[in-house]
């Protein structure tokens, strides 16, 4: 089976970073591109330590023995690939949290946990607390988002079913997508309708049953200088923005105290464990119950009743299918 890029590049760095020592060449296409031909596993294996360069990866190159001139290695020191130290205020740590949440995919875990195995099963010593700073953290939990990222990375044109808001039914499209972006709280794939012939952006949460990569891989370009963000904020539907009321527990809620219009400390709340507070929040309404579920017990939402009872809703369906 074809291992799809996204994976390779991230069993490549991962081989790499979590070795004591340098790999051979030889080591890491056993492990790696084991059905690849020498030509093809050359030059697969040097677009992705570029393609990994490319993204700020330092691999380094060394001799294997440190007595002998022989084969080069590759590794990649933890020290060198790591964050230097920094200091962020509290509420800044907090939006930035929110900010990392997004890629807490099956799918990668899976690439890391079989890369590790196959290390393993090896008898490569590893220290695996270096996967610690390579750990990514986005949450995407549209059904179509590992279809439309991966067509996205190898440009394979895309066919879905996609029911517009208004509509009845689904329709076949048919898209050639140049990138996967958040915008407004959703997830749009962004790329050229080739039923249409024009640019378009869809909604992945409206894309019905299984997306399917159809054509050959490399079979179009990305027009240069293609700017996602923008396209989306232009061909997107305009963020709706809600004001809502929200009580927040004293030291918690960072996120939403940083766009808060007012603070008003000391209120009731629904329990006398702790202080609590009452924000007044105006934010995109397509995004707030998602922000506000994630703070758990800590946020009580009272006005308006539609985000309450639109909350309360998804806070219910979890405890009923939890049970």
């Amino acid at each position: 089976m074809t291992v799809r890029k996204s994976e390779r590049l991230l069993n490549l760095l991962i081989m790499l970073l979590v070795q004591r020592t340098y790999v051979s060449k030889e080591r890491i296409r056993g492990i790696l591109y084991p059905d690849s031909t020498t030509d093809a596993f050359e030059k697969m294996f040097e677009r992705d330590k570029e393609e990994l360069r490319s993204l700020g990866v330092p691999i380094e190159v060394g001799n294997m023995d440190a007595f002998f001139d022989d084969e080069p290695g590759y590794r990649i020191r933890p020290d060198e690939f790591a964050l230097p130290e920094i200091n962020l205020e509290a509420d800044e740590a907090a939006v930035i949290g929110l900010a990392t949440r997004v890629w807490e995919h099956a799918r990668l875990a899976e690439a890391t946990t079989e890369a590790v195995r196959k290390l393993t099963a090896l008898g490569v010593p590893l220290d695996v607390s270096a996967l610690d700073i390579a750990q990514p953290r986005l949450t995407a939990d549209e059904p179509a988002f590992d279809v439309f990222w991966e067509a996205t990375q190898e440009r394979t044109p895309v066919e879905f079913e996609y029911r517009r808001s208004g509509q009845p039914t689904a329709t076949t499209r048919h898209l050639q997508p140049w990138g996967v972006v958040r915008y407004s709280g959703r997830w749009y794939a962004v790329g050229l309708d080739t039923d249409r012939g024009e640019e378009r952006v869809f909604r992945l949460s409206r894309v019905e049953g299984a997306a399917r990569k159809t054509g050959e891989p490399a079979s179009y370009d990305v027009p240069a200088g293609t700017d996602l963000r923008e396209t989306a904020r232009r061909l997107a539907p305009a963020p709706t923005t809600e004001r809502a009321v929200v009580l927040v527990r004293a030291g918690a809620g960072l996120a939403l105290r940083r766009v808060a219009e007012s603070v008003e400390t000391g209120v009731d709340g629904p329990d006398t464990g702790t202080a609590w507070d009452r924000l007044v929040v105006v934010r995109n309404g397509q995004g707030l119950a998602d922000e506000i579920l994630g703070h758990g017990a800590d946020v009580l939402v009272e006005e308006p009743a539609t985000l309450r009872d639109e909350v309360v809703a998804r806070l219910t369906a979890a405890v009923g299918g939890a049970a």
